[in-house]
């Protein structure tokens, strides 16, 4: 497989990917190592690991990182009732032995484990790892270096096949170099208009081509405003269902519909104030 394969099955499940981007996916199946995707917010950085998930026909685990998240929510941790109760039961019979306490049948899998422990190669999506904290990261490294993860009652358990790991990170806080030197590493930006098109064709096929182009206009030039939140590929594929469904093929005839459907590309009642209808027809003027 090259990673023009890759692009081609990226495609064929939804993803339009540059060589860049093919190119890095390509190299970290390849290689074995994880793939740390980095860029704003909305660029479609998880959108990847679910488009190579379903151009492998894999299995997709994600962890999404939070502010507190600990080894017990990410990688495993003891049902600890279940033991209570099996020690219970088997008070009558002797008790029950350290080794059967601590045993596959009492340990719940998290993300983390789940993805080490399934042989059928899943792809491992750690969402967001710039929002989990600085110490977590720590327990990412051995998982990241050897594809092993070590669990002081039973051992260290080693990955039957190794996973497809894919990061993002939205710039929330620097990464450690730690992390950063176990993973590849792509920067995600948002797509030019020839590629947001192409996005938009492949998602949305029966659109206008003149509403197509309106809508893909639009959105760049809004990118370019002092906005507090960017409209990413989601608002932006959100923003052409919606004139679509309401019967526009052309902007410029139909003002009081696009105003109305903002809500579905702007987030914030900022931003919402800073595109009024006289800057929305001022921006469709420039693409119509």
């Amino acid at each position: 497989m090259t990673h023009l394969d890759v692009k081609t099955g990226l495609a064929g499940a939804g993803y339009v990917a540059g060589d860049r981007l093919a190119m890095a996916v390509h190299l970290a199946m390849t290689l074995g190592r994880p793939l740390l995707l980095e860029g704003p917010a909305g660029v479609g950085k998880t959108e990847i690991a679910k488009a190579l998930a379903a151009m492998r026909e894999a299995r997709l685990i994600r962890l999404q990182c939070y502010e507190g998240l600990d080894a017990s929510h990410a990688i495993y941790e003891w049902n600890y009732q279940r033991q209570l109760l099996a020690i219970r039961a088997a008070e009558a019979r002797g008790g029950l032995s350290e080794e059967a306490l601590f045993s596959d049948a009492y340990l719940l899998k998290r993300p983390l484990l789940e993805a080490i422990t399934d042989p059928s190669q899943p792809v491992l999506l750690i969402d967001e790892i710039d929002r989990a904290d600085e110490e977590f990261e720590a327990y990412l490294l051995e998982i990241l270096s050897d594809f092993q993860i070590t669990i002081p009652e039973i051992g260290t358990v080693a990955a039957q096949s190794r996973p497809i790991v894919i990061l993002t990170a939205n710039g929330t806080r620097d990464l450690s170099d730690a992390l950063r030197r176990r993973c590849l590493y792509s920067y995600v930006d948002f797509p030019d208009r020839e590629t947001e098109l192409a996005i938009l064709a492949a998602r949305m096929p029966g659109l206008e081509a003149r509403l197509a182009r309106q809508i893909v206009g639009v959105v760049q030039a809004l990118r370019r405003e002092e906005l507090e939140k960017l409209p990413g590929i989601a608002e932006m594929l959100d923003w052409a269902a919606a004139l679509s469904g309401l019967g526009v093929n052309d902007m410029a005839q139909s003002p009081e519909l696009v105003q109305a459907t903002l809500v579905c590309l702007l987030k914030t009642a900022a931003d919402r104030d800073a595109a009024p209808a006289q800057v929305m027809d001022r921006l469709i003027g420039k693409v119509a």
